[in-house]
């Protein structure tokens, strides 16, 4: 591991599994933990960081001056990278999806303030940009520039993402992930064992292509994984009174703060599930939590 990612991680506070209190287990005799990957730091906290570490490692390995990916104007991954950036002395270039903005939004204010460039493209060219999956594929690409594809979804990304699940010292039933790419579920189903279950929640509306995409990412195929394509909440980073009410709720018993567009999504079809029997009784649950506090700005 590269020293300055060997120091920056040493910053890192410790993701520690939160038991999830409610009569509502007690009725349905069901155990909820959470994996508590945000609190590792308070910017590039849970996936972001598992997905980021080795591949960082990887560009810095080959010389590499500048970082280069895609995301929306509230990107949590572009936001993580700019700030990654800025610590490391490396330069960010940020493909945003869509027109600019009159105002910015506060993600694309803090990326800009660590330095990165902001290059607002079409819809359609975004898209476009999505078939440049390894880190030498961007076209145009110069000698030590490294292209992140979006979400972070490079091969190296599944190595972190396993180190959060080898962190989890209790056993259980069923591991819980939020799924925007599949990159953290992939990760996820590489380094558990085929006795426990992955149940991903998909937080984008007509997200069967990610069965495919995850698939293909997996180091081998394996059948202890499914994704829930229900409780989207109408697509990405959509959100109800219901959604909301559930999320502020949550974090009053808990004191757990919960983003809207993943893992307060995961929560709410955790508790709607258990609800409709979908889990035995006596099992016991992990959910993971990615982090991306940032986003509860608006």
């Amino acid at each position: 591991m590269h020293p300055e990612l060997i120091k920056l991680e040493k910053t890192f506070k410790p993701s520690i599994l939160t038991k999830i209190d409610d009569p509502l287990f007690e009725q349905y005799q069901i155990e909820l933990w959470m994996k508590r990957d945000d609190l590792l730091h308070p910017v590039i906290s849970g996936n972001k960081w598992r997905k980021l570490k080795y591949s960082l490692d990887h560009a810095l390995s080959l010389g590499a001056d500048t970082l280069i990916s895609m995301g929306g104007a509230y990107s949590n991954h572009l936001h993580a990278l700019a700030y990654v950036g800025k610590v490391l002395g490396l330069k960010t270039i940020g493909f945003v999806r869509g027109e600019q903005p009159e105002t910015l939004t506060p993600t694309l204010l803090d990326m800009k303030s660590w330095g990165m460039e902001l290059k607002f493209i079409s819809r359609s060219n975004y898209r476009l940009l999505r078939q440049y999956k390894d880190c030498h594929d961007l076209p145009g690409l110069k000698p030590r520039q490294y292209w992140f594809p979006e979400g972070g979804a490079l091969g190296l990304a599944l190595k972190g993402v396993a180190e959060s699940v080898a962190e989890i010292g209790i056993p259980y039933d069923t591991l819980c992930v939020p799924c925007g790419t599949g990159t953290t579920l992939a990760g996820i189903v590489d380094a558990t064992s085929e006795q426990v279950s992955v149940l991903g929640f998909a937080a984008l509306k007509n997200a069967g292509f990610l069965m495919t995409d995850v698939e293909t990412m997996l180091s081998q195929s394996r059948n202890n994984w499914q994704i829930d394509l229900d409780h989207h909440f109408g697509g990405f980073a959509k959100i109800n009174a219901e959604l909301s009410a559930f999320i502020k709720d949550f974090e009053l018993k808990t004191t757990i703060p919960l983003d809207p567009v993943y893992t307060g999504k995961m929560m709410y079809a955790l508790y709607d599930l258990i609800k409709k029997h979908r889990f035995k009784s006596g099992e016991r649950i992990i959910a993971l939590h990615t982090g991306g506090l940032q986003g509860k700005r608006g």
